[in-house]
């Protein structure tokens, strides 16, 4: 297992903010790490960092203890925090060159990462001039100059755009085939769109943990959509396998449907064959936001 945590507990004064908590990650998974405010999703992350001790249970990152072998573990993680905190007054290729030095890595890898994460054309500019979505790439690349086993990302998309979000999964998703990423965020469809399991706790408590697979029905898909003009509704229900059409607001709706097939093509083009734009184009899980509100709502009143 490259995760391994078991009965860990963690007191901040008498406020317990872990309660037991168990789980293992296996190598190659992508597990979205799901809580609301103050659940304690920062707090298990920096245990298993080692930035913090619990106070009861035990954690392991590669079989490597988190406090009986600290150092191990930090040479087997990859860590981006929320508020990914960086030199801003630093050229990348500066910064990155310091992150290495402390590794130990070889320049060689410093022109890999900056080529994996896509950085290419922004190398030479100083961090703070960057957009929100490249200094999330230069925290990334930081993050895999020495190769870890294990990344601990938490709210990696957090402030990004649209598009932005888009490239930061795709880059997310393109460096999981070999390592184990644990995802820390309040954003559902991130979860959707990147991970194959979702691990939900609430008041420090583990209340789920699930594979997404298996929390999604065969026969219903919910498709969200919005276009640049005001559909009638009585239009997106002659669309094939729809049993239920929302406006949300405005030009975005909610389409279910009743079948396994994506029908996010058939989405696209009714919305070209009536010369609509889709500003928007998703496919919503149902099940995990239910869950999610389910587990989360009744202790958050």
């Amino acid at each position: 297992m490259s995760l391994s945590v078991q009965n860990i507990t963690k007191y901040y004064g008498e406020q317990k903010a872990l309660d037991k908590v168990s789980f293992k990650v296996s190598k190659g998974e992508i597990v979205g790490f799901l809580g609301p405010n103050g659940a304690g999703k920062s707090t298990m992350m920096k245990i298993l960092t080692t930035y913090l001790l619990a106070d009861d249970g035990t954690a392991e990152v590669n079989q490597h203890d988190v406090v009986k072998d600290a150092l191990a573990v930090r040479k087997s993680i990859g860590y981006v925090a929320e508020h990914n905190p960086l030199y801003n007054e630093m050229y990348v290729k500066e910064y990155l060159g310091f992150n290495a030095s402390l590794y130990g890595v070889s320049k060689v890898r410093i022109s890999e990462v900056i080529d994996q994460v896509g950085l290419v054309s922004e190398a030479h500019k100083v961090i703070g001039a960057l957009s929100k979505g490249y200094q999330q790439r230069v925290g990334l690349a930081a993050a895999l100059l020495h190769n870890p086993e294990v990344l601990i990302l938490d709210e990696p998309t957090t402030g990004l755009d649209p598009n932005q979000l888009i490239e930061i999964r795709k880059l997310i998703k393109s460096i999981s085939s070999d390592k184990t990423i644990l995802l820390s965020t309040h954003i559902m469809k991130e979860v959707e769109e990147i991970c194959n399991r979702v691990i939900i706790i609430n008041k420090g408590v583990l209340v789920a943990d699930k594979v997404l697979k298996d929390l999604r029905p065969e026969e219903e898909q919910i498709i969200e959509v919005e276009f640049d003009y005001r559909v009638e509704e009585a239009f997106l229900q002659k669309l094939p396998y729809v049993s239920e059409v929302v406006n949300r607001s405005g030009f975005f709706y909610e389409i279910t449907f009743k079948t396994s097939k994506d029908m996010r093509p058939v989405v696209f083009d009714f919305a070209h064959d009536n010369k609509l734009k889709t500003l928007q184009l998703n496919r919503k899980n149902k099940n995990l936001e239910s869950l999610f509100t389910e587990l989360t709502q009744t202790k958050n009143l």
